[in-house]
């Protein structure tokens, strides 16, 4: 289990102390400088892993120019070698920052009389293209290869022609004649000819350029109609029309063209493939024509693996804009019906056809314009898509061949796509999967209880009466114990938990305790607890982690299971809630806190250096501070009846002219719960903000924490602070949004119920009456009824993005200051580099990191001069935009004041949508402002011209004594 879990909760390494840059590159440079071939090669080849562990330009710089030093003397294996590593590294190239030197370097070599160096260099200068994209000598030098008579030259001119033209307008305009020669020149080799048609594929810099190209590709289509030219020549032609863009619907036709008439195979393989290219990039540019024409091709042809490739670029197709498009500009589509189309009607026939993957496009299509077309009447084709479906979920499940797990994956997807936007549709598809779960293979009825999950967490399907069906089917796999089995029980234990949304009953506790007692590992009981408190199952959970205490192997793993069981208990704590009972809300309340504060103090200890836990602890920790709050309110509630106005307290509003007054104590202490509410609520957004890597489901939690404390303060202001200026407007068109989760959807109606009794209270009575305190008391444990879910994000980081900073100048000791003049201003050089774990960009994208630069004076010294108030603080902001993950930029910084000024620089992130992320990290350096020489001896002149005046005054008073 301890294996399993290292991905998450990693235990600090503390193992051999990790080099700093210089002592890495030195041992390197060490392995470069020796005799013996073998530790050259072994050193040029640890580059990479070098740049990847240290991004930043002043090492990159220094690493390439010692390997130019080995690409210039070596022999052609180092040279080799180095071409490799260049390449690996492409991304770190724009950091170099001597690029003349490295370019002369490398370049030298171009003038060997060996044919197999000059070739290298070429694909050297062709990897290096990025950054020297408009450097005439190799242009030059890469024309003069292309007329060499040695093969291996020319075919490292050819990848660096290619390079070049795509990055450099000049060299691609200047080429475009001569390789337009060579191909249509009798002495060039067919091969070589093969080799040159994909550079006209970079030729997109201008319209014109574009044109010309398109004009050569199209006499060559015609020129030379062998199979091997028409193909390269017809992907080159499609590449030049994705890049150009003008020209797709005009490629589309082509494509479709030679897809017709063309009688070889593999040409109609090609075309097919470069229509789906066209199909992913582009579906706006597709007419109805284009569709019709595809759908008549894929009806006629007897070949299958044909019709499934023209099938796959249909359902691409169906789930973009193009089929509104194809349905709405049909001629007198208003009084055809659905089936009447072709589209419709390939899809139908291919619904039931003997070969899968046919048979999978076909429903996929039917999903795709039963989700897609929803103002159309589409009856009968819903339900032949739920026909297909079936069909192939029996025939795909009894299967256990790759390819047959591959169909049932796109038949499940179709299936959860079908019921989000067919609600009507889930019982029959519900009832389908669950009649197939006892006959199916291991690995199919996985993926159908994932299947079974995503449904039920969407719409409330699985009555009570199916858990039976589960429940014999959880007791009949728990006794096998491989792999698959397991897995299998993490999957159905899930759905149980989906299904059964108020308690578990204690027979299935039973029934799933025993099952994992028998035959399973701790690892997938942790994995069942995890989904148990996903679903609100705390007491199932708790007991779960209890028994997986004494299970692993360090002391972080058992503070974070420990920490996990207390969570748990607290929250089972709540579930005894009930209304107008408040004492014992009380006391439930204080329960779960006492847990609470076991159990974050055992999460603290959890928490490595490498793995701080700082999502978890923040929540946890608003957690207990709401649970507070409540439990506040509470009391604030009660004491309207332990303590109430006094008899004089309408004298007292009436002279003070605040109303409120007259309610007593309690309007004071109502309107510090509802300043800590709102506290609260802008807690939860920072926590929110600072979550870049969350799945949605985490954030969308986070966000109905945020909306309940919100929503407490709001109905605290409505019926007892300010009664008549509450607006309910605001708040009432929440509960319309499409719900995700079981959760939230029961959140969603507490909201709503709790808005609709305020109200109805609201300017009813006057405040503050017991009808009033009941129903703020209602609210709180309405909201502690809904069992809390902890979302994937607590237990699982699946994206991983971080930023790294350095800034110069900076001290060689972090305490010390950097010393700048006070006439001067300092350039502060900010470089970032972005970081990713395995899966970057999996939820969200960086689109520019926003920068701030604050400074503050710390210590003053010297006199008090009278400075303008703009120049007393440093206050700046900029927006980089990273490219191959590296950003850098500069602030011009003022400190005219003498003394100690505290620097800080603060990242966050601004992700595709425009949203920013406070994800940090926060760097500070010191800067000393110092007086400049020339001040300085002014004012030495000038103190020293006042001394001797003060001299002889006391001179006078010593001889008036």
């Amino acid at each position: 289990m301890a294996g399993s879990a290292k991905s998450f909760l990693a235990d600090a390494g503390y193992g051999e102390q990790e080099l700093d840059a210089n002592s890495a590159l030195m041992e390197l440079d060490k392995g470069l400088r020796s005799g013996k071939l073998g530790e050259q090669c072994e050193a040029v080849v640890r580059f990479p892993r070098l740049f990847q562990k240290y991004p930043f330009p002043i090492l990159i710089n220094s690493a390439f120019l010692k390997l130019a030093d080995v690409f210039r003397v070596g022999n052609n294996f180092l040279r080799l070698c180095v071409l490799k590593v260049t390449q690996q590294s492409e991304k770190h190239l724009e950091k170099i920052l001597n690029v003349d030197e490295f370019v002369k370097r490398v370049f030298s070599v171009i003038h060997s009389n060996d044919p197999v160096a000059r070739a290298i260099t070429l694909r050297m200068l062709g990897s290096m293209a990025s950054i020297i994209p408009e450097r005439k000598n190799a242009h030059h030098s890469i024309r003069q290869s292309l007329d060499s008579h040695d093969n291996v030259e020319v075919e490292a001119a050819i990848f660096a022609a290619a390079n070049f033209s795509a990055q450099s307008k000049d060299f691609a305009v200047g080429i475009c004649n001569k390789i337009s020669e060579m191909i249509q020149g009798l002495a060039t080799p067919v091969d070589l000819k093969l080799k040159l048609i994909p550079i006209l594929q970079h030729m997109h810099h201008d319209a014109s350029l574009a044109s010309s190209s398109r004009q050569l590709l199209q006499q060559l289509v015609t020129s030379y109609p062998s199979t091997k030219m028409v193909i390269v020549t017809l992907h080159t032609f499609t590449l030049l029309a994705a890049s150009s863009l003008v020209d797709i619907p005009k490629q589309i036709q082509l494509l479709l063209q030679y897809l017709k008439n063309d009688p070889r195979k593999a040409v109609k393989r090609l075309a097919i493939q470069d229509l789906k290219l066209l199909a992913n990039k582009t579906p706006h540019t597709w007419s109805r024509e284009n569709i019709q024409a595809l759908c008549e091709s894929a009806l006629n042809t007897p070949y299958d693996s044909l019709k499934m490739g023209m099938l796959s670029v249909l359902s691409t197709l169906s789930g973009t804009i193009a089929i509104k498009q194809y349905f709405s500009s049909a001629p007198g589509a208003a009084a055809t019906t659905a089936r009447s189309f072709d589209l419709v009607k390939l899809a139908q026939e291919c619904c039931y056809h003997n070969n899968r993957g046919i048979a999978a496009h076909g429903v996929r299509i039917l999903t795709n314009i039963s989700a897609s077309c929803q103002e159309k009447d589409l009856l009968p084709l819903e339900q032949d898509a739920v026909f297909g479906l079936e069909a192939l979920l029996v025939l795909c499940s009894q299967d256990d061949s790759p390819g047959a797990q591959a169909t049932l994956k796109i038949t499940l997807t179709c299936m959860v796509t079908l019921v989000k936007c067919r609600p009507h549709l889930s019982q029959s598809v519900v009832e389908s999967l669950l009649a197939q779960l006892h006959s199916a293979q291991d690995n199919a009825r996985i993926l159908m209880c994932h299947c079974l999950a995503a449904i039920a967490m969407q719409l409330p399907v699985l009555a009570d009466g199916m858990l039976g069906d589960l429940m014999d089917l959880y007791k009949l796999i728990g006794q096998s114990a491989t792999d698959k089995k397991q897995e299998l029980l993490v999957s159905l234990a899930t759905v149980i938990f989906v299904s059964s949304q108020k308690a578990l009953s204690t027979e299935i506790k039973t029934v799933i305790k025993q099952q994992l007692e028998n035959a399973s590992n701790g690892w997938t009981a942790y994995r069942i607890a995890r989904q148990a408190s996903r679903m609100g199952n705390h007491d199932m959970a708790r007991e779960l982690y209890q028994s997986l205490l004494t299970q692993v192997a360090s002391e972080h793993f058992y503070f974070w299971l420990n920490s996990l069981k207390e969570f748990s208990h607290a929250e089972q704590c709540l579930t005894g809630l009930q209304e107008d009972n408040y004492s014992s809300a009380l006391s439930c309340i204080a329960e779960a806190l006492k847990s609470y504060h076991k159990g974050i103090a055992s999460l603290t200890a959890a928490s490595t250096p490498l793995n701080p836990l700082s999502f978890q602890c923040g929540f946890v920790k608003l957690r207990i501070d709401l649970l507070q709050a409540f439990s506040q309110l509470i009391c604030t509630c009660n004491s309207l009846k332990t303590s109430p106005p006094p008899a004089i307290a309408t004298t007292i509003a009436m002279t003070s002219g605040n109303d409120l007054q007259r309610c007593g104590r309690i309007s004071n202490q109502m309107k510090h719960s509802m300043e800590e509410f709102r506290n609260l609520a802008t807690r939860y957004g920072d926590l929110y903000q600072s979550s870049f890597d969350a799945d949605s489901a985490t954030l969308r939690n986070v966000e109905l924490q945020q909306q309940s404390c919100l929503l407490i303060s709001h109905a605290i202001e409505a019926l007892i602070l300010d009664p008549e200026s509450a607006s309910f407007q605001e708040y009432s068109a929440n509960g319309t949004a499409h719900v995700e989760s079981e959760y939230e959807r029961r959140m969603m109606s507490v909201f709503n119920h709790v808005l609709e009794e305020v109200e109805s209270l609201n300017r009813k009575y006057a405040p503050v009456s017991y009808l009033h305190t009941a129903c703020l008391c209602n609210a709180v444990i309405a909201l502690l009824k809904v069992p809390l879910s902890f979302q994937r994000y607590f237990f699982q980081k699946l994206q991983s993005t971080s930023i790294k900073l350095a800034l110069s100048p900076s001290p060689r000791n972090p305490a010390e200051p950097i010393a700048v003049q006070n006439n001067q201003q300092l350039a502060l050089k900010v470089e970032g580099v972005v970081q990713h774990g395995s899966k970057p960009g999996l939820f969200r994208k960086i689109q520019s990191v926003c920068l701030n630069v604050s400074s503050v004076l710390q210590s003053k010294s010297g006199q008090d001069y009278k400075i303008p108030i703009d120049n007393m603080t440093n206050e700046m902001e900029q927006r980089v935009e990273p490219h191959n993950d590296y950003f850098s930029t500069q602030f011009l910084l003022n400190f005219v004041i003498l003394g100690t000024h505290n620097i800080t620089v603060e990242s966050s992130v601004i992700d595709s949508n425009g949203i920013v992320w406070k994800t940090g990290p926060k760097t500070t350096i010191f800067v000393k402002s110092l007086e400049d020489p020339y001040s300085q001896q002014v004012r030495l002149q000038q103190q020293q011209g006042q001394a001797p005046s003060q001299q002889q005054q006391q001179r006078t008073a010593y001889s008036r004594f």
